[in-house]
């Protein structure tokens, strides 16, 4: 059964290499780190959440919201194949509903935050902008972009970053959560300028604190699609070492 059904619309992405030992407490159960050409990536995202249903209903006030996430790359080997996926350090959407249902069914790490967007469309380009208010201060992102998208490139990073289609939750030591994440493959549009002004260390810890003074590896903007999350299914440390072994 599907759990949630929604449009994600222009993802700004703005991606960091970090060092995999970083992420390694984070790591769910049954999960590793996947790599792209050598290097490992968090991505900070913003994007728009549209016509959203949970459990094939609207909730009044719960339908467009702004979503902005930090997240990193797993994959799960299972059945003969990899199956990709990603892991959010935290979440972020305005709206208390929301999290509670994430937090609650799903124990994510959603949090609750005022937000706004806006979407500034001139002849040959567009300019989208992300905020969230942490206390008194306004985080911001923003990137303006060219008007006509393009594919994403097969092996390219774009499609690395792009193409997971798995989520996993680390719930304790033993215990992860999985869910999957279907969407057609997306187009994007090419980024002219960028900006980003957040505090990482308040919004993400101090693991993630030295964001703040590196520039990101790479900036683009996703068209985005309809999407669908499927229901849960929970993974155990017992279950992962008899299907290794």
């Amino acid at each position: 059964m599907n759990f949630l059904k929604a449009e994600w619309k222009n993802l700004a992405l703005f991606n960091y290499e970090v060092e995999a030992k970083l992420l390694e407490k984070y790591l769910p159960v049954g999960t590793e780190i996947d790599i792209w050409n050598n290097k490992c990536y968090v991505s900070l995202v913003g994007f728009m959440f549209k016509n959203t249903k949970v459990l094939g209903l609207k909730v009044p006030f719960h339908v467009d919201f702004e979503e902005v996430n930090l997240r990193f790359y797993v994959k799960r080997f299972e059945n003969g194949e990899w199956k990709r996926g990603v892991v959010f350090v935290k979440e972020i959407v305005p709206k208390k509903a929301i999290t509670f249902i994430a937090n609650t069914l799903y124990q994510e790490h959603y949090e609750t935050q005022k937000m706004r967007h806006k979407i500034h469309e001139n002849e040959e380009t567009n300019t989208f902008i992300y905020q969230w208010k942490d206390d008194k201060e306004w985080n911001t992102i923003e990137l303006e972009t060219k008007k006509i998208p393009t594919e994403i490139e097969i092996d390219s990073e774009a499609e690395f970053i792009t193409e997971h289609y798995f989520g996993y939750t680390k719930i304790d030591e033993e215990t992860s959560f999985e869910y999957e994440v279907t969407h057609p493959r997306w187009e994007q549009l090419e980024v002219l300028n960028h900006r980003i002004d957040i505090d990482f260390e308040k919004n993400y810890g101090s693991d993630f604190g030295f964001l703040q003074n590196q520039k990101p590896t790479s900036v683009f903007l996703a068209k985005g699609s309809k999407i669908t999350v499927k229901n849960k299914r929970k993974l155990q440390l017992k279950t992962v070492l008899e299907e290794m072994y």
